[in-house]
């Protein structure tokens, strides 16, 4: 046939042109469609209407090379829209894709097959069929390519498979750190920030920690941080270095080469908050460790955490303040952070800052529980009434650490006047009432410390208190049910008080836990033992009898046993009764 000339503006035109037996017709028709594909999305749907992926995916294993090569371009071009994607994953052609990456194949094939399986691979069915079809390895092989698309593509690929545990443990087994290591030297850098990122997601696993240290990969990433030219990584590079902090083994590595000097001498010296905020972050997950607690004590990561609270970044500030409670289970750490970081933390509570005055109350809280001296520092650096203000925030766990801060200071006499005179009782009022379990169980043990004092006791009556802690005993929460029979308790030992908590029927509620072996506790036994001892004719009308260490005074009166479950009246209510020829009711009126 003599030769044809065709001329042709119309895609389905070209798409027909792709059933042609003739390796030029196709190779001409499928770099025809690449550049039609390369003008935008518009166009890629307008192929995938008329059927041209399933005709490319018959080419794709076409014996003619540059056949291929140009159906593979148009697969990598064309797999960014969503509805090809869509397409692709019903064809199947990851293997098919995998196959191209074999290492006699041509670049350019490389180059758009694995563009195709990167924006594939965001898909969770996809990454377990490149997985399943062996299409680690060559990825993972073309982080070696001389081409930097290619490199760029594969390691994008490996980024989104391993965010799958799976593929974690897959890659370490393959030898990916030396591959990725390499890629951090590119002049790419996206190619370097695409290797770090890779790199922070598998340094979750300590075995691959451990072949990063083996690799001499801590000393490539301090050698990044240590860069002025290459700060667009720090971020990244820190986030890898962060996870490496997890692990006892790896931070010793860091610290006997001078790597852990060199890093926070860095972090000190930075001003950037998303470093600053990311390497607090990495000290709290670190210092989980008692081990490495130590060690980052040694080299007194305290001071760069103090240091972070007086940067402007209040995102800086909560991962600093997070920072700060978590060293706090070192001792020695804990009293360093105490006298230079308290007044600073106490500042933080005045923030406007919700999340702030959270992080700062709840490092307060560690600082304190079990330190005298770090609670006196707290009451010397004016912190008791910020605390009392941060009762009336939105947050709960703002409320539930501000309470137990000022619970740790009523252990010491002076501070506890002092909390008493900002009207404590009156303040956890609204926390008792709350629907929060933490926060009742906080506030019922609040009530327990402060309610030794008389005047404490009556501030609770007189701010209607005493409603909301007697409902608590129907709790079904053990540590809430104990704290509020532990402040019952308390609260019973004068008679204004006990007489005011039998007439909210806290007699009645008690009684009841104590008949069930799960409910009750030593605190529930207690707290009826004392209500009736400081009710003492309310004790005679139950029991039929007063102990020896009962002493009846003016105002105790006789009114005959009472059947369970019936009112008990007081004077006034039976004084308004008619007569009848029931025995007298006997009071005590000796003045």
């Amino acid at each position: 046939f003599d030769p044809l000339l065709i001329e042709s503006k119309t895609p389905a035109t070209v798409v027909l042109m792709l059933s042609s037996p003739e390796n030029e017709v196709l190779a001409k028709a499928c770099d025809a469609l690449y550049k039609f594909a390369s003008k935008g999305d518009e166009n890629k749907v307008t192929l995938l209407g008329l059927g041209a992926l399933e005709h490319l995916y018959k080419l794709l294993s076409h014996e003619d090379p540059l056949v291929r090569r140009n159906a593979v371009m148009v697969f990598g071009i064309m797999a960014s829209n969503h509805d090809v994607k869509k397409v692709l994953r019903e064809l199947d052609v990851t293997n098919s894709l995998i196959s191209q990456l074999a290492p006699e194949e041509d670049v350019v094939i490389h180059e758009f097959a694995t563009l195709c399986l990167a924006h594939m691979a965001v898909e969770y069915t996809t990454k377990v069929k490149i997985f399943e079809q062996g299409g680690l390895e060559p990825l993972i092989r073309l982080l070696g390519s001389p081409d930097p698309d290619v490199k760029k593509n594969s390691v994008e690929c490996i980024y989104l498979l391993v965010q799958d545990f799976q593929n974690r443990a897959a890659v370490r087994e393959l030898n990916v750190i030396p591959p990725l290591l390499g890629l951090l030297e590119s002049e790419y850098p996206v190619i370097q920030m695409l290797a770090l990122q890779t790199l922070e997601v598998i340094s979750k696993d300590r075995e691959t920690r451990i072949i990063l240290g083996e690799n001499k990969g801590l000393d490539c990433l301090l050698n990044i941080l240590e860069n002025n030219e290459l700060s667009d990584l720090h971020v990244e590079t820190l986030a890898v270095l962060g996870n490496c902090l997890e692990d006892v083994h790896t931070l010793q590595l860091i610290q006997l080469t001078g790597g852990l000097k060199k890093l926070l001498s860095f972090l000190e010296a930075s001003t950037v908050p998303d470093i600053q905020k990311n390497a607090a972050k990495a000290v709290t997950k670190a210092a989980y460790d008692s081990e490495i607690r130590k060690i980052l004590h040694w080299e007194e990561v305290e001071k760069f955490l103090l240091s972070l609270l007086e940067t402007n970044s209040d995102e800086v500030k909560v991962a600093a303040s997070q920072a700060i409670s978590a060293m706090c289970e070192n001792i020695d750490s804990k009293r360093v952070l105490g006298l230079q970081g308290i007044p600073q933390l106490v500042q933080l509570l005045s923030s406007d800052n919700e999340e702030v005055k959270e992080a700062a109350v709840t490092a307060l809280t560690n600082l304190t529980t079990a330190s005298p001296r770090n609670a006196s520092v707290v009451a010397e650096a004016e912190g008791i009434e910020p605390l009392m203000n941060t009762l009336n925030t939105q947050r709960d766990g703002a409320i539930v650490n501000a309470i137990a801060v000022l619970t740790n200071l009523s252990l010491q006499e002076q501070s506890r006047v002092r909390i008493q005179s900002h009207g404590i009782m009156s303040a956890l009022a609204g926390p008792l009432r709350s629907t929060n379990s933490q926060v009742q169980s906080k506030a019922a043990f609040a009530v327990a410390a402060f309610g030794c004092d008389a005047g404490a006791r009556a501030e609770l009556r007189n701010a209607g208190g005493l409603g909301p802690l007697i409902e608590l005993l129907h709790s079904k929460n053990e540590e809430v049910r104990r704290n509020a029979c532990w402040a019952v308790m308390v609260c019973a030992s004068d008679e204004l008080t006990a007489v005011e908590l039998c007439r909210l029927g806290a007699l009645d509620i008690l009684e009841e836990i104590n008949l069930s072996t799960k409910r009750k506790n030593k605190f529930s036994e207690a707290a009826l033992e004392k209500l009736l001892d400081n009710n003492l004719s309310q004790k005679y009308s139950r029991m039929g009898y007063l102990s020896s260490s009962n002493i009846i005074t003016n105002g105790f009166y006789d009114c005959g046993q009472i059947k369970h479950g019936r009112k008990f009246l007081s004077l006034e209510e039976l004084s308004k009764q008619e007569l009848t020829d029931r025995r007298a009711v006997i009071v005590i009126n000796a003045k």
